[in-house]
């Protein structure tokens, strides 16, 4: 727990205490489904609550703003964005009904009213967002198809709104094709060795949520 609050100093008393219960509940709930590996949950604390937190160095989300997590697995990154940022609500979805079991009974042991977790494929959600946020859940041509249109035409932030993905390794590749994505090393932000090869890939989309800009 100490590396989060090292890292985030402004916490309030409640943050902290939701912060603490992570561990312990995904321990839990890891008994009865597995939603993250067991060398992971050893690790959570690093490996998935400061990894989602990053993009909380990268971008300060506005009240009232609307953010989707597509494939948010065991909760990651939307359930620790959610605790850091109570004034913003977050869509949590995944396509296995497992996960978003955990997920919401996460979600409510911790008392997060700002979360709405459904099992549901991205392509069928209707509603419109300020930020899409992922971890890895494919590359970012076939991510950005599933995502187009999700985007709402209001933007209240300092850059536009679009997709912010956490992903590692080499992207020149991937990327090539995205002139307007930013890559940003979560090494600046954090120096515990996990975050060597770790970015943050934030890619702007039109008003019209088709293309980048």
């Amino acid at each position: 727990m100490n590396i989060i609050k090292s890292n985030f100093s402004y916490l309030s008393g409640l943050q902290i205490k939701q912060y603490e219960s992570l561990k312990i509940l995904y321990e839990s709930w890891n008994h009865k489904i597995n939603v993250v590996s067991r060398n992971d949950i050893l690790e959570l604390n690093t490996r998935h609550v400061l990894h989602s937190l990053s993009i909380a160095k990268f971008i300060d989300f506005k009240p009232k703003s609307k953010i989707l997590d597509v494939g948010t697995g065991g909760g990651f990154p939307g359930i620790p964005l959610a605790i850091m940022f109570p004034d913003v609500s977050f869509h949590l979805i995944d396509s296995i009904g497992k996960k978003i079991k955990v997920v919401k009974a996460i979600v409510e042991e911790l008392g997060l009213t700002n979360v709405k977790a459904e099992k549901i494929r991205s392509e069928h959600v209707e509603e419109k967002y300020d930020f899409v946020v992922s971890r890895a859940v494919t590359n970012m041509t076939d991510f950005k198809k599933i995502v187009d249109g999700k985007f709402s035409t209001i933007n209240n932030h300092q850059i536009k709104n679009g997709i912010i993905y956490l992903k590692g390794g080499d992207l020149s590749l991937e990327l090539k094709n995205f002139k307007s994505a930013r890559i940003v090393e979560i090494n600046k932000y954090f120096k515990e060795p996990f975050f060597e090869t770790k970015k943050i890939v934030y890619l702007p989309i039109s008003c019209k949520g088709m293309g980048s800009q």
